[in-house]
C-alpha cells in the first residue's frame, strides 16, 4: 500500500484546468469575460475530484483526514489527494466558476450538469495504458479520452450541434496534468518494471510518452477541443516519498526523478509548439509546473512554510514519506505551514500559491500566455 498511494503526484505540482464558458449559461459574467463556465480537467491524482471513488483500487484519498480542510464538504473527504482543494479547483474559484467540475464517473455527471464541468482525472493515471498497474485499477488518459467523447456526444444534446460546437471550441480549456505517474508508477517503480527498464533507455521511454500523447491531444482536438493548458513533471525527486526512501537531507532531491522530468518536459515544449503549428485553431499552452514547484520547495521560508520535506499526513522515516495519508497517519498541527500535505501531493496552501501564479504568470512559468489570457482568448 505505501507505494500503491503514490499516485503520481509528486509533479507535484500540477495544477491545471480548463475553462468553459457559456453566454447563454453564465449570462452577463460570460459576457463581460469574467465568468468561468465549465472545466474540463484531465490528469492524475494532483487534479483528481473522487473518480477514484468509484473504482476497485488501491489509489484511494476518501478516507479522512483527506479533505479536512476542504470547506465545500464541510470537512469531509472527497477523493481528493489533498487537505483541501486541488489547483484546478482554485484556479475555477479564481474565474468565476460557480461550481467545481464533477467527476466523470460521479451519477451526477450528467445532462446540464456538464456545462459546469467534467474531471476525469484518475490517481494513478499515466500516459501509458501499463502506468499504475501496481494500483490494480486507474483510467489512462486514452480511457479519460474516450470518457470526454461521451461527454462531446451529451452536451451537443443539451446544447444542439452547432451551439455544442461552439461551446467546445471558443468557450472552453482542457487542462491537462499527466506524466509523473509514467515515471515514478512505471519506468522508476522497482521491480515490476524491471523489463521495461532492461528494453527501453530513457529516451526511448521518452519517445514512446510523446508519441502516445500526441495522439491523445490530436484526438480531443478532434472532438472540437481548442484551448489547452498543459502541465509540465514538476521536480519528482523532491517530494517526501523520495527523500525518505534515499535517506536524504531535507535541502536535498533524488537526481534522477528529477533529470527524467526535466527531459520529457524539454520534449513536451517541442510536442506543443509542434500542435500549435499543425492544427489550425488551436492554443496549447505549456505550464512550466517543474521551475514554479521547485521555486516553492527551495524557498520555502519566502512563502511562509516552515518545511518543503517533511509531510502533513503520513508515517514512516524522517518526512513521514513512507505510508500514504490515513486515519492511522500521524497529521502536523499546522497545515498551512507545510508545502506537502502527504508523501506525494501538495497541500492546499502550495497549491493557491502554485494556482495563482499559473493564474497571471509571465511568460516564464506559463507560455505564452496566462490562464485568464487563455480564458479571453479568442473571444473578441
Amino acid at each position: 500500500m505505501a507505494m500503491g498511494y503514490n499516485s503520481c503526484t509528486a509533479a507535484c505540482v500540477g495544477f491545471v484546468l480548463l475553462l468553459v464558458f457559456n453566454q447563454s449559461y453564465l449570462g452577463n459574467a460570460a459576457d463581460q469575460g469574467q465568468g468561468l463556465g465549465a472545466s474540463f480537467i484531465f490528469g492524475d491524482s494532483l487534479v483528481d475530484a473522487g473518480n477514484n471513488n468509484y473504482l476497485p483500487t488501491l489509489s484511494k484519498a476518501n478516507m479522512v483526514p483527506n479533505g479536512i480542510d476542504f470547506k465545500a464538504s464541510g470537512g469531509k473527504p472527497t477523493g481528493r489527494f489533498t487537505n483541501g482543494r486541488t489547483i484546478g479547483d482554485i484556479v475555477g474559484e479564481e474565474l468565476g466558476q460557480p461550481n467545481y467540475a464533477l467527476p466523470y464517473l460521479s451519477p451526477n455527471a450528467t445532462g446540464k450538469a456538464l456545462l459546469v464541468g467534467v474531471n476525469y482525472a484518475s490517481g494513478g493515471a499515466g500516459i501509458l495504458n501499463a502506468t499504475g498497474r501496481i494500483f490494480i485499477n486507474r483510467v489512462g488518459m486514452d480511457i479519460q479520452v474516450d470518457f470526454f467523447n461521451q461527454t462531446r456526444k451529451q452536451i451537443g444534446k443539451v446544447l444542439g450541434p452547432s451551439q455544442a460546437k461552439e461551446y467546445i471550441m471558443k468557450r472552453s480549456i482542457f487542462s491537462i496534468t499527466v506524466g509523473a505517474n509514467d515515471f515514478l508508477n512505471n519506468y522508476l517503480l522497482p521491480v515490476l518494471s524491471i523489463g521495461t527498464r532492461i528494453s527501453q533507455s530513457p529516451d526511448a521511454f521518452i519517445d514512446d510518452l510523446i508519441s502516445h500523447f500526441r495522439v491523445q491531444l490530436t484526438r480531443l482536438y478532434q472532438l472540437d477541443a481548442r484551448k489547452f493548458v498543459i502541465g509540465s513533471i514538476g521536480p519528482i525527486g523532491c517530494i517526501p516519498y523520495q527523500k525518505t526512501i534515499n535517506q536524504l537531507n531535507p535541502d536535498q532531491c533524488v537526481e534522477l526523478p528529477n533529470k527524467l522530468a526535466l527531459q520529457y518536459n524539454g520534449r513536451l515544449k517541442g510536442l506543443l509548439a509542434e500542435l500549435n503549428e499543425n492544427l489550425p485553431g488551436s492554443t496549447f499552452v505549456y505550464a512550466n509546473v517543474y521551475d514554479l514547484v521547485m521555486d516553492v520547495i527551495t524557498n520555502y521560508e519566502k512563502y511562509g512554510f516552515t518545511t518543503a520535506s517533511v509531510a502533513c499526513c503520513g508515517n514512516g522515516g524522517q518526512y513521514a514519506g513512507i505510508i500514504p495519508c490515513g486515519p492511522q497517519s500521524s497529521l502536523c498541527n499546522d497545515r498551512l505551514m507545510h508545502v506537502f500535505w502527504d508523501p506525494y501531493h501538495p497541500s492546499d496552501a502550495a497549491n493557491l500559491i502554485l494556482a495563482k501564479k499559473l493564474l497571471d504568470g509571465d511568460t516564464k512559468i506559463i507560455y505564452p500566455m496566462n490562464l485568464r489570457q487563455l480564458r479571453d482568448h479568442g473571444l473578441g
